[in-house]
């Protein structure tokens, strides 16, 4: 059983209907961020369907949306309307055309960042938050914050399941059986038709006019989506002004054609609960022209998604994918996307790599599965390969007709359907993508073509992003060869380094450390960082090191100085922050030298851990002249000594100076009984940081622990 500290969701639903009431808002919603995915995750939902919340399951840290920049950069995002929306978010703007004020804002508790907090307010709302509304957001936040850091400190840390909890949407009382009944009567006397959606736009009440007007019968519609039971309503309009009346809390009205010529007007009316809907006939200009062959109405059950949600998740997917940088962000936001888009249940992207056809990615299928069909030579006679090297998509609506095409074929999955469809950029070839359905499927036209179309989108994004992710390699490649491959064993020290890179693209951080064996007894220990992520900062991070090498031994600041003069000689146009130690082994002290770096950790053999704030010194390559001091300090037996770059500690709205104080609190705790390795240690203290904030800037580490 779950011991003291344990957060279940109930503790914060509380807080997240609280906040939804006495904000008054129409959405809300809770993202968190696991510590070791920069991606948040929606948690918790209330207010607006799952279906509709899809594409925003999962944010990018890195992205460009209300609720990551508000993470990110730790500050309260506000949005009013849809002219800034457009202006601030032009790729949610187009998505979501809706009419709407919205608010993000980060959960965080002193250092520690857990995710974000979004909700969203009729377009009504006045444009800027009022102070009240600032208090009852940031109090909210502090409350899961609060909540979320004694679920991670219990051990029971709370975790995004594959679908948002969803919140009971507020109702403002009960009504009994004889109210109800009353309700009924009262719909029915109302001149024309009504009937009530729930907030997942299933048709949960309908008066008797209602359903003569749309010519099935009650029983028929209970329970069904309007534009999924009448066929003639199966248009985006309808689905849109559901999903515009939804997420604007705004009254919709449109018009339909019920066949052969009876016009419908359709008057919709939202609230956190659902929306009320008048049904009545109407004229329109177009009543005369021409119209089809009368169709029965009656219910009908689609085998594919309607138009407006294919359509819905096929734009949202072209927008982010102008965003996906690598391989990964294609193949996730394809996932995320496509699934949901053409009610597939598993698809695979695959690439051709030297002779053979690769699974880059997939969702829906198990790990044995892919394994198995992973690495098929091009010259197999396959589907996937077929589609690959021929161009030609495959559509199969049941596992027969597979089976006709590819007598070989072997049923190894619970699928019954399936879509395969070359991946094609520039008239070449560059992959397949396959989506599979758990049931019978059979393709229409419309839909074959939609397929194809989405095809070519994911092409286009993956063909970009190899290219980036070959370019980002090679840019890494240059950085590790810059970087110690290992550090050198001097007895009576037990050391680890740790370098996390964060940039993208063909960046390549300046951030550098190593460890210098003088001689048995005497030691060199540096870290630094090179103004700039590109190839200039590289190429100087090398020739610092070999500088630092070439006058390891010296007195500290002696280091410095030979250094700095000889950057300022090299004219970089580039600065360089550097801390330099000198470890003695025999008398068990450590002479220090900064130039312009954070200050390094002291954690006392006790336990007791502070900065050392040195005399401080000018960065590196500004003025040939400048002096640097140094400091000596005793380092006895179980001392340990941390040297960091600022991307450990720096982060958007927290003070540097709490930043490191923070740091040094971790590494106290790290290892409280002086037991643990510097590996374990290192490893702890990277994962801190992570946690603590979003991070835009590599991380290098050294610790040295005085054995």
């Amino acid at each position: 059983m779950p011991g003291p500290g344990f957060v279940g969701p109930d503790a914060l639903e509380s807080v997240l209907i609280k906040v939804a009431r006495e904000s008054g808002t129409s959405v809300t919603a809770l993202y968190l961020l696991p510590p070791e995915d920069p991606v948040l995750q929606l948690a918790m939902l209330g207010g607006v369907p799952w279906e509709i919340s899809m594409p925003w399951a999962r944010v990018a840290l890195k992205g460009s949306s209300p609720v990551s920049d508000a993470v990110r950069e730790r500050r309260l995002v506000w949005v009013s309307g849809q002219e800034e929306l457009a202006s601030r978010y032009p790729r949610l703007a187009l998505v979501v055309p809706y009419r709407f004020t919205l608010a993000a804002a980060p959960i965080t508790t002193g250092t520690d960042t857990w995710g974000g907090l979004v909700l969203q307010w009729p377009a009504s709302h006045p444009p800027g938050p009022s102070p009240g509304e600032r208090e009852e957001i940031a109090g909210a936040c502090d409350r899961l914050g609060l909540l979320l850091r004694s679920a991670a400190d219990s051990g029971h840390p709370v975790r995004p399941a594959a679908e948002p909890v969803m919140l009971p949407p507020p109702r403002s009382r009960i009504a009994g059986p004889a109210e109800a009944q009353a309700a009924v009567d009262f719909a029915e006397r109302i001149p024309g038709g009504c009937c009530s959606l729930d907030v997942n736009g299933r048709i949960t009440f309908l008066s008797t006019r209602a359903a003569e007007l749309l010519g099935v019968g009650i029983p028929d519609l209970l329970g069904a989506k309007p534009w999924e039971a009448l066929r003639w309503l199966d248009d985006p309009t309808a689905e849109d002004s559901y999903r515009a009346a939804m997420l604007s809390r705004e009254p919709v009205s449109f018009i339909a054609l019920r066949p052969p010529d009876r016009w419908l007007s359709f008057s919709l009316v939202p609230d956190a609960s659902g929306i009320n809907v008048r049904i009545a006939p109407t004229h329109s200009a177009h009543a005369h022209a021409p119209v089809t062959a009368p169709q029965r109405s009656r219910p009908s059950s689609p085998v594919a998604p309607v138009r407006a949600t294919v359509l819905y998740h096929l734009m949202h997917l072209a927008a982010t994918l102008t965003e996906a940088v690598g391989v990964r962000d294609v193949v996730d936001q394809v996932a995320d996307q496509v699934l949901p888009a053409f009610g597939a249940a598993a698809l695979a992207l695959m690439t051709a790599e030297d002779g053979r056809l690769r699974i880059i990615g997939y969702r829906g299928y198990t790990a044995e599965l892919m394994e198995h069909f992973d690495a098929a030579p091009l010259t197999s006679d396959t589907p996937a390969v077929r589609a690959l090297t021929t161009g030609v998509p495959a559509f199969f609506d049941t596992f027969a007709d597979l089976k006709r095409a590819y007598p070989p074929a072997v049923r190894q999955d619970a699928m019954a359907a399936w879509a395969f469809l070359p991946l094609i950029t520039s008239g070449r070839p560059v992959g397949s993508l396959v989506l599979a359905y758990e049931q019978p499927h059979p393709f229409t036209s419309e839909e074959r073509a939609a397929h194809i179309s989405t095809a070519g989108l994911i092409a286009q994004a993956l063909d970009r992003a190899r290219l980036y992710d070959a370019k980002h390699q090679l840019a890494r490649n240059l950085q590790a060869g810059l970087l110690p491959h290992t550090l050198p064993h001097v007895a009576g020290l037990d050391v680890a380094a740790r370098y996390l890179p964060a940039t993208r693209g063909m960046d390549i951080g300046g951030d550098f450390y190593d460890l210098i064996r003088l001689d048995p007894t005497t030691a060199a220990a540096t870290i630094g960082d090179v103004q700039g992520h590109n190839v200039k900062a590289a190429a100087l991070m090398g020739q610092v090191r070999t500088a630092v090498h070439a006058t390891a031994g010296a007195a500290p600041d002696e280091v410095l100085a030979r250094t700095n003069r000889l950057l300022t000689d090299l004219d970089p146009d580039l600065f360089t922050s550097c801390l330099y130690v000198h470890l003695d082994l025999s008398r068990r002290t450590a002479c220090l030298a900064n130039a312009g770096h954070p200050p390094p950790l002291l954690r006392h053999p006790d336990g007791r851990t502070e900065p050392l704030h040195l005399p401080p010194g000018l960065l590196l390559g500004i003025d040939p002249d400048a002096g640097y001091a140094s400091t000596e300090i005793p380092l006895p037996p179980g001392s340990v000594l941390a040297l960091y770059t600022d991307g450990l500690v720096e982060a958007p709205g927290i003070d540097m100076d709490d930043a490191v104080d923070d740091l040094a609190r971790a590494l106290a705790r790290a290892d409280p009984a002086g037991v643990r390795s510097m590996d374990a240690v290192a490893d702890t203290l990277v994962q801190h940081a992570c946690r603590s904030a979003p991070r835009s800037d590599d991380i290098a580490l050294l610790l040295i622990h005085s054995a």
